[in-house]
């Protein structure tokens, strides 16, 4: 009984090779048409091919503060750094994290070394500075620069979220009147290294809105230059944005932007830093399961909490949005929640918080609390024109590995090296079409060793065939014909096939993981292509195989074919040595 079922298994992985060709058929045009859909026709180039800068950065911890250097912080570092390069007009600049505790920033020609080296490598500063005004983010059509009187806006749009202690009441409501700014608070904050007024002081508490302020000239001068920022500040342009709070010492007042909502920001007026990054011991994001709503809790260092103290408890009595206080991470400002009580050694801030935006908002408070700086590690700085003759090298030495392997094939498998030839033109498509697309989907870029992976694959999968090809020639030479052949030399081919593509992808997942930077390109295509190579060989090489042992061309071994039984020298067929010896192994028995 078991004859018969091998006959028909093998009769039937004949007769249905169209259903392999059709997938592959499909899966190609499915990734061909997702490429032109995307509008990425081309793989991303990497720094050394497109030229730029790569920085490499290590975090690094003080003593006794290891566990700071975690996965958590350090995502947050990346997002952090993303936005001081994208700050600086860099379109497409790469920030990832290579390892447990390295930064990769990859940005694209075009921008200043310097200033870009000093934008990654430094800590993110935190701060929290009381909030003198808000307005909307866009200036007004004719902005006022005169120090006393109101300059009105739109409120922000941001939900007012309430920091508070250990209870906390429902959120503050959205302001709905429009926000003033006064010629004498502004004054006070330019002289005072606090800008809020103090609880005993009915003066300070409501700021009049006439009268005239007792400054200085120079004070008043910065008053009035200060004003002039906030009134002409333009939110909307990126440029404004990054560099509104940028050269501000701690103890000065200052401006910022703070995004409310995706593309609505709003301008902050505030005043001198009151309480630093590193005075916040713990922060994160939570759920609080009684009230049904996310929530950011603060614990402050003992320091910290003086200070956090002293200011809620000037701002608590104040109307909004003078009792706010502003949350500013790199000169912008990522919260704005308002006070209602003093508070010393925790703090909560409630608001229209989801899960995600109330985790990072914790990160961003422990990020600019934790003991984490980075060393720059290497700076490596490639010009296009030399970016562009590495990839031309790189592609003239793929084009001549790739002539080398198709004049062998030709050569010695004559009619065989077809099928050799649309595989490798097979796998070579789809190497492509899936490095396009992972430029924009996981932020691949192509770069010089990964070039180099790409030319060792056509090494592997070239290999791969020529296993399977021998395979077939070693069961011609043993006398069967092609069609059975085919189907016996592929279970063993296969066996090999799958061991040697095996250690080749566990070598390049080793190399992945141990190694930081550029090579890491290397790694990923090698990968990447052993992977295609596997499908490959069972989709279209060995289907293709199959129908073609079904033509005279290379079913009767045509000395063209590479598969001549003759040239192979061939033993006679099985079946007649067979029909010969078993009459004479039958007539012992029968006397």
């Amino acid at each position: 009984m078991a004859a018969p079922k091998k006959g028909r298994g093998a009769a039937g992985g004949q007769s249905r090779p169209g259903r392999a060709l059709a997938f592959i058929l499909i899966a190609m045009v499915a990734l061909t048409g997702g490429m032109f859909w995307s509008g990425h026709t081309t793989p991303r180039l990497g720094i050394d091919l497109a030229g730029g800068t790569s920085i490499t950065l290590k975090a690094k911890a003080e003593p006794g503060q290891e566990s700071a250097v975690n996965e958590t912080n350090m995502n947050t570092a990346v997002g952090i750094i993303e936005r001081r390069v994208n700050g600086l007009g860099v379109s497409e600049a790469e920030v990832q994290t290579q390892g447990r505790e390295n930064i990769i920033v990859n940005i694209p020609r075009g921008t200043n070394e310097k200033q870009a080296r000093e934008q990654v490598g430094t800590t993110a500063q935190l701060y929290f500075r009381p909030v003198l005004t808000v307005a909307d983010g866009a200036p007004p059509a004719a902005p006022s620069a005169t120090p006393s009187g109101s300059a009105s806006g739109t409120p922000s749009a941001k939900p007012s979220a309430s920091a508070s202690g250990a209870s906390v009441g429902e959120k503050s409501a959205t302001p709905t009147a429009t926000a003033t700014t006064q010629g004498r608070a502004v004054s006070e904050a330019l002289k005072a290294p606090s800008p809020t007024p103090t609880a005993s002081s009915s003066t300070s508490a409501k700021p009049k809105a006439t009268g005239t302020p007792q400054a200085t000239p120079s004070a008043d001068a910065a008053t009035v230059a200060l004003q002039q920022k906030f009134a002409t500040l333009n939110c909307l342009d990126p440029k404004q944005r990054t560099a509104a709070g940028q050269g501000v010492k701690p103890t000065e007042p200052t401006v910022a932007c703070g995004e409310d909502a995706p593309g609505v920001w709003a301008k902050y007026l505030l005043g001198p830093a009151e309480v630093e990054g590193r005075d916040v011991d713990d922060a994160k994001g939570q759920f609080d399961q009684q009230r049904g709503m996310w929530i950011v809790t603060m614990d402050f260092t003992g320091e910290g909490s003086k200070k956090f103290q002293s200011i809620t408890g000037k701002l608590s009595q104040q109307a909004d949005p003078a009792n706010r206080f502003a949350i500013v991470l790199d000169g912008e400002v990522v919260s704005a929640p308002s006070v209602r009580q003093t508070l010393s050694a925790s703090a909560e801030i409630s608001g229209n918080f989801n899960q995600q935006s109330a985790q990072d908002l914790g990160n961003i408070l422990s990020y600019g609390a934790l003991p984490l700086t980075f060393e720059t590690q290497s700076v490596d700085t490639v010009t296009a024109a030399l970016g562009g003759d590495q990839l031309e090298a790189g592609l003239i030495a793929g084009a001549i590995g790739l002539a080398l392997v198709i004049i062998y094939l030709v050569a010695y498998y004559r009619g065989l090296s077809l099928v050799a030839i649309l595989s490798l033109g097979v796998s070579a498509l789809l190497t492509y079409v899936i490095m396009a697309l992972l430029g924009p989907a996981i932020g691949f870029a192509l770069n010089l060793p990964a070039v180099c992976g790409a030319i060792v694959a056509i090494g592997i999968t070239a290999d791969s065939f020529i296993v399977y090809f021998e395979r077939i020639r070693d069961e011609l030479r043993e006398g069967r014909t092609l069609r059975p052949a085919v189907e016996r030399a592929w279970p063993r081919a296969r066996r090999t096939i799958m061991v040697s593509d095996f250690v080749s992808f566990l070598a390049a997942a080793v190399l992945f993981i141990v190694t930081v930077g550029k090579v890491q390109g290397f790694a990923f295509t090698l990968g990447l292509t052993t992977l295609l190579d596997i499908v490959v060989v069972f989709l279209f090489t060995k289907p293709i195989m199959t129908m073609l042992a079904k033509t005279k061309f290379f079913g009767n071994g045509h000395p063209w074919s590479g598969l001549d039984p003759k040239r192979l020298g061939a033993k006679p067929p099985l079946r007649r040595s067979r029909r010969a010896t078993a009459p004479a192994a039958a007539d012992p028995k029968e006397a």
